[in-house]
Parts: C-alpha cells; sequence; structure tokens
C-alpha cells in the first residue's frame, strides 16, 4: 500500500487493534480444533475411511503446531511481529479454504498440517504483541481479552460444528474460518502497527530441530498413545525419542547454544517457572475436563452432537462475566490466592460431573459448566497476567512462545491421561450376549483424573508470590498509557 494512502487512515490505539485482531485470529485457530472433531465421523463417511484413518486429520495438525511453536518467538522478534502475526494468519486461511476443498483424507491431512505451520505462529506472536502494548499494570485487562476466544470456542464449536455438518456439510467446519481470517488480516493490514527487536540474533538452527522434533515425538506419542496401545513399538519409540530430543535440547539451549531459541534461562525467574508449571497442569486438568464431557455425554447418554453443544456453552458464558469481576479484585486481592480458589473450583466442577448421569436434569449440566467457567475465569485471568510480570519487554517474545508450548503439552497431557483412563476402566462393557453397553464408571474415573490435575495446579499455584507480580496490581493511571514506538523492518 502506498505510503500517502496509509497517511490518510485514523491512527487506532494498538491496544485496541491488536486486541481485535489477536483475538479474531485465536478465537478460529482454538475453534478449528474442536469443530472438527465433531465432523470426523461425516469426514470418514465421505472419503469411506476408518476411524483410525481419521485421527491423522487431528494429530497432523496437533504435530504441525508442535514444530513451529519454538520458532515462533525468533520469527516475531527478527521479521515484526505483524508481518509474522499475518503472514500465519494468511497461511492458516488459506489451508482452512484447502482443507474444505479436499478430495481425499490424504489431501486433508497435508492441508491440516499446512494449518498447524499457521496455528502454532498465530498465538505466541499475538501473545508477545498484547504484552507489549499493554503495560505492566494493564496485564489483567489483556488476560480478560484473552479470555475471550479462550473460553467461547471451545464451547461454541460442537453447537457450531454439529450445525453445520446437519444443515450444510462437513466442509464448511474449515470455510467458516474465511470470513473471520480475511476481516482480520485486512483490519491488520491496515492498522496493525510493526515492532521489531534489533537483538534477535541469528536462527538457531539445531535448537529449532531439536524442539521440533522432539515436541512433536512427543506430541504424537501422548495424541495416540491411548487409541493405538502405550506398548505399542511407535508409541513407545516416538515417546522415548521426543523425550531424549527434548533433553538434549535443554543441554543445549542451556550450555551450547549462542542465541538459543528456546530462552530456557527465563525459568530461573521463579515467577515465571511457576506460573508456566500452573499453566502445564491447568490446561491438563481443564481441557482434559472437557474433552471427557463431550465423549460422556455422546457416547454414554446417546446425546446429539447439538444437545451436547448447548450443554457445554455455558462455561464460556461463566468465563466472560466472572472475567469482568476479577479483573476488579485482583489489585487488591492478587494472583496467588485467586488461582487457587479457581483450580480447586474446576477440580470441585470435575467431581460434581462424575455424579451425574443420563437422567440428571439438564438444569444440573448447566450449573456445573457455568461454575466451571466462573472457576476457569478465577484460575486463568490472574496466571496470565501475572506469567509476564517481570519478563523484560525484549524477552517478550520468547517468553510467550514457552508458555504457549507448555499450554500446548498441557492440553496434550490431560487428554492422554484421561483417554489411557477411559480406555482401562473400559467405555462399554460386554454382556455374555456380545451387547456392548456404556460403562459410565469410565468416565467418572476420567472426571477424578481431571479434579487431581487441578488440585495439583493450585498446590503449585501456593508457590506464587503476590509480591513478585505487584507490577500487574497497580491501578491503572487516569491518563493513556504512551504506546510504544514502531520499529519497522
Amino acid at each position: 500500500m502506498p505510503t500517502s494512502g496509509r497517511s490518510r487512515l485514523p491512527d487506532l490505539n494498538q491496544k485496541v487493534v491488536v486486541g481485535a485482531v489477536f483475538v479474531a485470529a485465536m478465537f478460529v485457530n482454538i475453534l478449528d480444533i474442536t469443530i472438527v472433531n465433531v465432523a470426523l465421523p461425516a469426514i470418514g463417511e465421505d472419503f469411506d475411511v476408518s476411524p483410525s484413518e481419521l485421527g491423522t486429520v487431528s494429530v497432523g495438525y496437533l504435530v504441525s503446531l508442535a514444530v513451529f511453536i519454538p520458532a515462533s518467538g525468533w520469527l516475531g522478534d527478527r521479521f515484526g511481529g505483524k508481518r509474522v502475526f499475518l503472514t500465519a494468519l494468511t497461511i492458516f486461511t488459506i489451508a482452512s479454504v484447502l482443507c474444505g476443498l479436499a478430495q481425499n483424507v490424504d489431501q486433508l491431512v497435508l492441508f491440516r498440517v499446512l494449518q498447524g505451520v499457521g496455528g502454532g505462529l498465530l498465538t505466541p506472536v499475538g501473545m508477545a504483541m498484547m504484552f507489549r502494548v499493554f503495560p505492566p499494570e494493564e496485564r489483567v485487562r489483556a488476560s480478560r481479552v484473552l479470555m475471550v476466544p479462550t473460553a467461547l470456542a471451545p464451547a461454541l464449536g460442537p453447537v457450531l460444528g454439529g450445525l453445520l455438518v446437519d444443515k450444510v456439510s462437513w466442509h464448511w467446519v474449515f470455510f467458516i474460518n474465511l470470513p473471520v481470517g480475511a476481516v482480520a488480516l485486512v483490519f491488520g493490514l491496515l492498522f496493525l502497527k510493526e515492532h521489531r527487536e534489533p537483538s534477535a540474533g541469528r536462527f538457531d538452527v539445531p535448537g529449532f530441530l531439536l524442539a521440533g522434533l522432539g515436541f512433536a515425538s512427543l506430541m504424537y506419542a501422548l495424541s495416540e498413545g491411548s487409541a493405538k496401545g502405550w506398548g505399542t513399538p511407535l508409541i513407545l519409540g516416538t515417546g522415548s525419542a521426543g523425550v531424549v530430543l527434548l533433553s538434549v535440547m535443554v543441554w543445549y539451549e542451556l550450555l551450547r547454544a549462542p542465541a538459543p531459541i528456546l530462552r530456557l534461562r527465563l525459568f530461573k525467574d521463579r515467577l515465571f517457572a511457576s506460573t508456566n508449571t500452573v499453566m502445564l497442569l491447568s490446561a491438563g486438568g481443564f481441557l482434559g475436563l472437557l474433552y471427557a464431557y463431550p465423549l460422556m455425554c455422546q457416547n454414554a447418554f446417546g446425546w446429539s452432537a447439538l444437545k451436547t453443544g448447548l450443554l457445554t456453552f455455558p462455561e464460556a458464558l461463566g468465563v466472560m462475566i466472572t472475567s469482568q469481576v476479577v479483573t476488579r479484585v485482583y489489585p487488591k486481592v492478587g494472583p496467588r490466592r485467586l488461582m487457587v480458589g479457581g483450580l480447586l473450583g474446576i477440580a470441585s466442577a470435575a467431581v460434581m460431573l462424575s455424579f451425574t448421569d443420563e437422567n440428571t436434569p439438564s438444569v444440573a449440566f448447566v450449573a456445573i459448566l457455568f461454575f466451571t467457567g466462573v472457576s476457569l475465569a478465577f484460575g486463568m485471568v490472574p496466571l496470565q497476567a501475572a506469567a509476564f510480570a517481570k519478563t523484560a519487554p525484549a524477552d517478550n517474545g520468547a517468553a510467550s512462545t514457552l508458555f504457549n508450548t507448555m499450554r500446548q503439552l498441557g492440553s496434550a497431557l490431560g487428554v492422554a491421561i484421561l483417554s489411557t483412563v477411559i480406555a482401562a476402566v473400559g467405555a462399554f462393557h460386554t454382556g455374555p450376549d456380545g451387547v456392548r453397553t456404556p460403562n459410565l464408571d469410565a468416565y467418572r474415573a476420567a472426571f477424578w483424573a481431571a479434579a487431581g490435575i487441578a488440585v495439583l495446579a493450585a498446590l503449585v499455584s501456593l508457590t506464587i508470590r503476590d509480591k513478585d507480580a505487584e507490577s500487574t496490581m497497580r491501578k491503572v493511571a487516569p491518563t493513556t498509557t504512551p504506546e510504544p514506538e514502531s520499529v519497522t523492518a
């Protein structure tokens, strides 16, 4: 776009611009994971493939995410947050359209991998942009903004996916990303300001290969372990390879890399280390709960995907309403007590779900899921606000990369643990006549496992000192905070 054209555009507040484009991109990124799961049976029927083959549609995306998340921080610092973020959004949006146009399962898997390339870069780079434009004392406001896609997308995915598959076709679960992605892309091109870190350094090729291959191998093993069997050579091999590669990566990044792609030394800060550990565990507990709940509703209760989605949606309402409250009490209470209370609330919700069955009134599920959302807001808003409280501005990209890596690993770990518990107890009873009936005890055991993970996250939260996060607890001055200067490429 010519310079003269840009000069006529309004100079919008970068907090508004970054918040708008990042929330839109994060929404479609998270929505894509949950909405595709609803469409898998229809995709399998259309392509005439088995459920085991369909697993690669989801796993390919997750593995691709794991490969490119480690590189996101360096790319954003080196080439500019705006350039990398909008490039990633373009890749994700185009790949979504290609997924909807796929003619067979091999093409679909290939395009899902391409989606993962864009998705792996979007969230870390976008989060770094958010925390650059929001000073520490406004981080809790930024966290409230981030909670909208985090809560709304997983709850809306089953509802929207069920409607699109039933009323239109499975192709539209991918096409729906096009209008949101296109609007966010144009808005970002017009109004986002570029920022680049002059000290990005050279690209750490060995670190990227070790981290990418290690995380991809481990993510594959965690995603496929319960389905293929934890003792099978493939799962043992990929899981072991992932652990070995990541161990070598830690050694190399700490002791040999001149400019490490993952700045593991950031974990020397107690607050950053504690909040990242809480993120790992809380993502496992919460997303594990959201994994087991729809399975119980559809496989054990026999509900439709649409009904299941509608009775999941109150969770999003709980988050969005409660986030307004949390941001007001955070400066007075601090992160630790809010996080502990929220995580214990998630554990309590999981325990309550373990006592439900197909005869439980719908209003009870609405209440439990709404309470889950309330608890999530109390846990996650302060967590995201406090995590970067002591991080230097130049380290925002690297810190958001590590934070999102822990979130992604936590979600995979939670699903792996709960799916293994369900498989170990047995999702079905087989009678003497060979007839299979749902085994509700398997899902009850999974909810107790989710509760245990959330309680463990609450215990780790006790290691956080409110004093360490005091920069995020200051009251916002009535005057407008100056925006950081732009550094163009």
